[in-house]
């Protein structure tokens, strides 16, 4: 009639009470941390799990008379000759951690041992032999043996962490069902009249009380009213039906994008000033004041969205104050408005001055759904106006069919229009400290784009033409084009490949000898532990002064492999910048159409971000690779040839400048980009017919592509070549 209680301490001591009487206190041995603790009526037994991944049972009686825990401290030979050391019972070895013990006993019978590990799931008998044992393939998080349906048989309940519950008559699966939450504990009961449910309890509080199977549907469909059918009627409602699914099927979008059919709508508003105060944060820019500029976000709600969350997105090195906003449900016809500030946060330039806007939300039915929305920044953000330079390492041309536009028209943020008479010539400033130059001919219909970096024409050059552009649609001209007839500058884009693989190749070199120095230093740790734990002194032999300089060597190879990721981040960016550069070039040269150019760009850019296990340049081969078996393809016999299925780290980037060049080679004879496999045998067919074949070890030497127009054959011309007899 007393109740004994028995509390585990994260020490690893067993204090035993008598109602509220301490009785004594064990410590077990080689205790490291707690484990799962259980208590055996049957055997008069505690049963738990150690840090050494087994299963341990001690006995209440050997627990009362072992040596009690204030007499731990008793040097080895008073503990020695007590004669009162703590004995286990029995030992299994489970080889791994357990997540919780149980003690059952449904019948008349011996009592089970159950026991719950990461993997596995076992059932023991009273003097630890293994009745059975499960093999999970999942992570369970919490089980629970509940009755014996048949003798000689088990149930239990597993949870496990993808929200499932599975129901087990000793190994056999016989049910599972799907759970809200996570569990963390789960129990059988009985309520009333309500037998058999199950009491589960998650990481965050919620109580749960559930049944298997499924609600009884009453519903009874009523008995249709026999009518006369009316086939005129019919036909006519068949072809309306048809006339619907019909228009439904030529759009090739699933949902809607008209405005009035979207449940929210999200827009994005910058501002045509900087910041007076900039908001920059943390930037590592080395200019005095870095320049930050005000975003206007504002969410429109149609209906109720539930649980809305906006995500604000720009490509580094650009960053925003704050890039995550969660709100509260939106009623009806309601709006929320953020304000946001973007700024330049790394020491280079950025590729692209665009932004996204993404908003996630439920809908009142529950289905998910997502809006987002575009914007694009300003180039003041970036640079600021400076004095045009005469010299530079590189220049561009830009061609057009109009006279040339004075700076101060299509440039007023970057120009005094006091200066008039200098309105040829623009200089831009980049934070990072680089220089570009923009003049305009007074005698002819170009621009030129001038830098002592490749990378650097890239913006400039963007917002020259998007600029005339807009400057043209403003007066009504729709025959402005632009065009690009000179040489596109391979040799200098390839060098910044070259640069980007080295430190690639840097990385791997970094992390192998970061591996080997790792191995060292523990191998040197181990050698010290046991000189340090054996009772008789030995001289270190100088491991110490050995450990320290293996230390002083990890950290000076992280420190040298996080400046080379640092590198190899602005390496990658100048490298996305001069590949925009290369397709607007190629675009402008060939007059390819949107669709094409979108084919190039998810060819040289296909990733965002650049990693170890998937760089740029295997990536960009593989892809350069199918365009030219494809729709740049010569013959039949190059369709046939097949690509590597892996993507690997290449040894060095020949092949990849090879088919670069090669790519341009076959576009300037009259190759089309296209995905089609139809267009792709009739351009093998046109180029076959109408252009001469290259051989291979003249494009290993050729590295820049001569853009003249009279040089290359146009695709028009190599088209009426073919048909003639």
């Amino acid at each position: 009639g007393r109740d004994l209680i028995c509390i585990q301490s994260m020490d690893g001591m067993l204090m035993l009470f008598e109602q509220e009487s301490y009785a004594f206190g064990r410590f077990l041995p080689g205790f490291l941390l707690p484990g799962p603790l259980a208590y055996s009526s049957r055997t008069d037994s505690f049963i738990t799990v150690s840090s050494c991944q087994q299963v341990e049972s001690y006995k209440y009686q050997v627990l009362a008379f072992a040596t009690d825990a204030d007499e731990r401290q008793d040097t080895e030979q008073q503990k020695l000759s007590s004669g009162k050391r703590l004995v286990v019972d029995w030992i299994l070895n489970i080889g791994e951690q357990a997540l919780d013990i149980c003690v059952v006993s449904f019948n008349q019978g011996a009592s089970s041992v159950f026991v719950l590990g990461e993997r596995n799931f076992f059932c023991l008998k009273d003097n630890g032999q293994i009745r059975f044992m499960k093999k999970l393939d999942y992570s369970p998080s919490c089980f629970v043996p509940y009755c014996s349906v048949r003798e000689g048989t088990i149930n239990t309940l597993i949870a496990n962490h993808s929200k499932i519950l599975n129901v087990y008559q000793d190994v056999t699966l016989k049910w599972a069902a799907q759970l809200p939450c996570i569990p963390v504990s789960v129990k059988v009961a009985n309520f009333q009249d309500l037998k058999g449910v199950i009491v589960t309890l998650s990481d965050d509080g919620h109580l749960q009380c559930s049944y298997l199977g499924t609600d009884p549907s009453l519903f009874q469909a009523p008995k249709v009213d026999s009518r006369e059918i009316n086939y005129e009627e019919m036909n006519a409602e068949m072809k309306e039906l048809q006339k619907i699914i019909k228009e439904a099927t030529k759009t090739q979008d699933i949902l809607p994008e008209s405005e009035k059919q979207r449940n929210i709508t999200v827009t994005a508003e910058v501002s045509p000033d900087l910041d007076e105060e900039s908001q920059a944060i943390d930037s590592e820019v080395k200019t005095g004041a870095v320049p930050s500029v005000t975003v206007k976000i504002t969410i429109q709600s149609r209906v109720t969205a539930q649980k809305p969350s906006l995500a604000v997105c720009v490509q580094a090195p650009l960053a925003v104050t704050c890039d995550q906003f969660v709100f509260d449900d939106l009623e009806p016809d309601s709006s929320e408005t953020v304000v946001v500030s973007v700024f330049l946060k790394e020491n280079c330039s950025p590729p692209e001055l665009e932004g996204t806007c993404m908003v996630s939300y439920n809908i009142p039915t529950g289905i998910p759904r997502v809006s987002q929305c575009s914007f694009s920044l300003p180039l003041k953000l970036v640079c600021f106006p400076a004095q045009p330079s005469k010299a530079a390492n590189h220049k561009l041309t830009i061609d057009t069919n109009k006279p040339p536009i004075s700076f101060v028209t299509i440039f007023p943020d970057f120009i005094d229009p006091s200066e008039g008479d200098q309105a040829n010539a623009l200089g831009f400033q980049f934070l990072t400290g680089s220089k570009a130059t923009l003049l305009a001919s007074k005698t002819s219909q170009r621009y030129r784009i001038q830098s002592d970096q490749l990378e650097d024409l890239w913006l400039v050059t963007k917002e020259l033409i998007y600029r005339l552009e807009e400057h043209f649609k403003r007066q009504n001209c729709k025959d402005f084009a632009c065009t690009f007839s000179g040489s596109i500058p391979l040799q200098e884009y390839f060098e910044l490949i070259d640069r980007h693989f080295e430190l690639r190749l840097n990385a791997e070199k970094y992390q192998e000898l970061l591996s080997e120095r790792a191995v060292q230093f523990r191998a040197i740790e181990r050698r010290l532990l046991t000189r340090f734990k054996d009772k008789t002194p030995a001289p270190l032999q100088h491991l110490d002064t050995l450990l320290e300089g293996t230390f002083r060597e990890v950290i000076a190879l992280a420190d040298a492999a996080e400046e080379n990721q640092a590198n190899m981040f602005q390496a990658f960016a100048k490298l996305k910048s001069a590949t925009r550069l290369v397709i607007m070039l190629i675009s402008l040269w060939q007059k390819l159409s949107a669709d094409q150019v979108a084919i190039l760009e998810a060819t040289f850019l296909p990733l965002a971000e650049d990693t170890q296990e998937l760089g740029w340049e295997e990536t960009v081969d593989a892809a350069v690779s199918y365009l030219l078996r494809t729709c740049l393809s010569k013959s039949s016999k190059e369709q046939a040839l097949t690509l590597s299925n892996q993507l690997s780290m290449p040894k060095d980037t020949s092949r990849l400048k090879k088919n670069i060049t090669l790519f341009c080679d076959r576009l300037a004879k009259g190759g089309r980009l296209s995905l089609s496999t139809d267009s792709a045998t009739q351009q093998a067919a046109v180029m076959a017919g109408g252009c001469a074949t290259i051989p291979e070890s003249d494009l290993e030497e050729r590295t820049v592509i001569l853009g003249s127009t009279a040089m290359f054959v146009s695709h028009e011309q190599t088209t009426k070549q073919k048909s003639k007899p």
